[in-house]
């Protein structure tokens, strides 16, 4: 019987050359599918530029590509390679609703100063260095939905895929005139002055639940087999900090993979999580929709073979079937030891990556079944 399991890396241009060159783009394709992975994750939104040549970009902002990348398509260079070595590919748009990192808002708010996401001070909304956009007008949610759906439309993708960042906002934000307004003829009132009130986190959040339901909707029209992924914070601090309703989403159906960013620095860290995901997050009928992400590489630090194994490993123990890890060039440290690790380890025998009626026939078969993992979720609960 064929393995199904998700096997995904991000392929990023902060701290990698990769999607530089279409013969670094090859060589990694080749690395990849030798490791026993199945699909890639590769950035065509960040900075406020693409990664591909963007007519919306063209028409919003007078900018194609980025131009580190004019005269190529880096994001056609990848399928192209991917699909030589048998390897899915889901673009991912990194930075979402963000406009700049500790620019004032960059070439996005220069062009359009009225898309500014706004504190309750009436500043641009910073968060962590991150200027935002606001995801909360309708106008930047047309302009983000048409950067995916250009994507879709003219790439032969197996889906797209948010983040932490998409749908998001932090929630500092929704103090702009528009976002006043609407909130109050709603209720005839203003909003709180206090960001995490819980009835203005849940309002905002259903804004951005209430984009993502359409842009899935948008997204299916093009194409019914296309997966709809998302790499969120975890759940419940991405409410409260981002106004990320994941246990919304997932009950809506409007995410057909999910990637709660795990990134852990230590494996009893990471079990931790994952136990609270299994055992109060996901459900028998929807567990096969879960394939966490995993801090691999940022910085100085890098995963230990002994982490990585175990994380996967726990994974299958407790009915995870699938990860993504962050980032790439991880795999080529130190003479591609991790790569080596996978390839002689739990990613030994191949496996495919789940389309949407393995996701829903995974689901049925879970349903119909008191599957072992039951009893697995149900003893740590007990512990």
């Amino acid at each position: 019987m064929t393995t199904i399991e998700t096997r995904g890396i991000w392929l990023t241009t902060t701290d990698s050359q990769v999607l530089r060159s279409k013969e670094n783009i090859a060589q990694a394709m080749d690395l990849l599918a030798e490791t026993g992975f199945n699909v890639v994750f590769p950035v065509v939104w960040n900075q406020g530029v693409t990664l591909y040549p963007s007519q919306t970009m063209q028409q919003y902002f007078g900018v194609e590509i980025d131009p580190k990348s004019v005269g190529r398509d880096p994001l056609e260079e990848v399928v192209v390679e991917a699909r030589r070595v048998g390897l899915k590919v889901i673009p991912w748009f990194e930075y979402g609703f963000v406009s700049s990192y500790n620019l004032n808002g960059g070439v996005l708010l220069q062009k359009k100063p009225q898309w500014a996401g706004r504190d309750s001070n009436g500043n641009l909304l910073n968060k962590n260095g991150f200027e935002w956009l606001n995801a909360l007008d309708p106008q930047v949610q047309e302009f983000i939905s048409s950067l995916v759906l250009e994507v879709v439309k003219n790439y032969d993708v197996d889906g797209i895929q948010g983040d932490d960042r998409l749908p998001a906002f932090p929630s500092e934000g929704g103090y702009d005139q528009l976002t006043l307004t609407r909130y109050r003829q709603e209720f005839h009132r203003d909003p709180p002055l206090n960001p995490k009130d819980r009835q203005w986190l849940q309002w905002r959040a259903n804004i951005l639940t209430d984009f993502w339901a359409h842009l899935y909707e948008q997204v299916k029209a093009v194409n019914s087999n296309l997966l709809v992924a998302i790499a969120p914070n975890i759940h419940d601090w991405a409410f409260v900090e981002y106004l990320q309703d994941s246990p919304t989403w997932l009950n809506q159906g409007i995410v057909d993979i999910i990637h709660p960013q795990i990134y852990r620095r230590d494996f009893s860290s990471y079990q931790t999580i994952a136990n609270k995901l299994v055992t109060q997050q996901f459900t028998d009928t929807n567990l096969s929709k879960l394939a966490p992400g995993i801090l691999m590489k940022l910085g100085n630090y890098c995963i230990s073979p002994e982490y990585l194994v175990q994380a996967i490993e726990y994974n299958r123990q407790v009915g995870i079937p699938g990860e993504v890890f962050f980032f790439y060039e991880g795999l080529r440290k130190n003479n591609n030891a991790l790569a080596k690790v996978l390839r002689n380890g739990p990613y030994a025998k191949s496996a495919s990556f789940p389309t949407l009626s393995d996701l829903s026939r995974h689901s049925e078969s879970k349903i119909k079944s008191t599957s072992i993992w039951q009893g697995v979720a149900r003893f740590l609960k007990n512990l």
